[in-house]
């Protein structure tokens, strides 16, 4: 697939600024079908209950977005502004290596010229908030350890100094944080929003288990893997960073047996389409050892899955998705299950109808073919 394959032109108003209240008053591009079959109907988010059927399983992502965002200065006054996009894991070895990374030491997004050795210090707490700057990771990712005697949890410090991480075409100040998590959002770790979930709401929810829908929930990390735009001119040869992912094997299970028993599984975000299907992958790679049935309790891993068309589905029926930016992965994606040529028809079709793109835009429910069998 051709770089240029994932372009498309967006009239910059259209981009969403703000959220619309409550959650679920956004509109929902219905898409099931596929060539001259293809059906687009426009509806509303909080139809969602009258537009699945009973039996079908919601698979939601749970992550919570951290304020991941801190602002630095140099030695020299420069600014750097730094994304903490994940902890490195603890270190085994000799006892020195163990207490140098119990400093804390972070993979981080910088915008700023920075150089390895110096320290950087918070604009709003140069006492108490620096890190050293280890070595550089390339694509602008650089490795910080946090410095002081003894430095704070790194979660104390973002908690009092950091900000939500909005995607940078949002150029209007959020009021309120919580407008970029999901009602559901439960464990910490990501640097942006699945924000597919974003338009459901408590009521919604009471709705859908009214209808008969199930709903349940994984967690997959979202990370630099998530918003970076692919660069390489053909676009399965784009390098997909890994994202961390924590998820129960009784709740897989269930949406494993949910599907074999003929009922349909919805993904709610593109992540929860990665994870799903690299689950999947995980099983059949290892029947005679399957790492969910007959076990118990979290299974935690790492995905780099990166999904682009050709891909064969195994774990999902339908997809819950945002509009996506040109030249990203989450665009491959959405081709991949839908069809090139189909995703630019409703593409062309949102826009035309004046959808909003993008993080706090409007959604799309997609259906493959399995999910379009009554």
């Amino acid at each position: 697939m051709d770089l240029e394959e994932l372009e498309y032109t967006l009239p910059g108003e259209l981009i969403a600024q703000v959220p619309v209240e409550p959650r679920d008053a956004s509109r929902l591009l219905v898409a099931g079908g596929a060539g001259a079959g293809l059906r687009l109907d426009d509806r509303r988010f909080a139809e969602l209950p009258s537009l699945l059927r009973p039996g079908d399983v919601l698979v939601r992502n749970d992550t919570r977005v951290i304020p991941a965002r801190a602002r630095f200065r140099r030695a020299t006054g420069g600014r750097v502004e730094l994304l903490f996009l994940e902890p490195l894991p603890a270190a085994g070895g000799d006892p020195e290596t163990r207490a140098e990374r119990a400093r804390e030491s972070w993979e981080v997004l910088a915008r700023g010229r920075l150089r390895a050795g110096e320290t950087l210090r918070s604009e709003t707490a140069p006492a108490t908030f620096a890190v050293d700057v280890d070595e550089g990771l390339g694509d602008g990712r650089w490795l910080v350890t946090l410095t002081g005697e003894p430095a704070e949890p790194l979660a104390v410090l973002l908690a009092r100094h950091g900000e939500t991480p909005l995607p940078p075409y949002i150029r209007t100040a959020l009021a309120d944080p919580e407008r970029y998590q999901t009602v559901y959002a439960r464990l910490q770790g990501s640097v942006a929003a699945p924000t597919a979930g974003l338009h459901f709401t408590a009521a919604l929810d009471r709705a859908l288990r009214a209808a008969g829908v199930a709903i349940e929930h994984l967690t997959l990390h979202v990370g630099l893997a998530t918003f970076k735009p692919v660069t390489a001119d053909h676009v399965e040869e784009h390098p997909l960073h890994e994202e961390p992912f924590v998820v129960d094997r009784a709740v897989v299970r269930r949406i494993v047996a949910a599907r074999a028993a003929g009922r349909r599984v919805v993904a709610v975000g593109t992540t929860m389409v990665r994870l799903l299907e690299e689950l999947g992958s995980r099983a059949a790679a290892a029947p005679g050892d399957d790492p969910f049935e007959g076990h118990d309790g979290l299974l935690e891993g790492r995905t780099a899955l990166f999904i682009t068309p050709g891909h064969e589905f195994a774990a999902i029926d339908g997809l819950i998705t945002n509009f996506h930016l040109p030249r990203t992965s989450l665009l491959a994606l959405v081709m991949a299950f839908c069809g090139i040529d189909e995703t630019r028809r409703i593409y062309a079709h949102a826009i035309e109808r004046r959808y909003r793109f993008y993080s706090f835009g409007d959604a799309m429910l997609a259906w493959g073919p399995k999910g379009e069998r009554p």
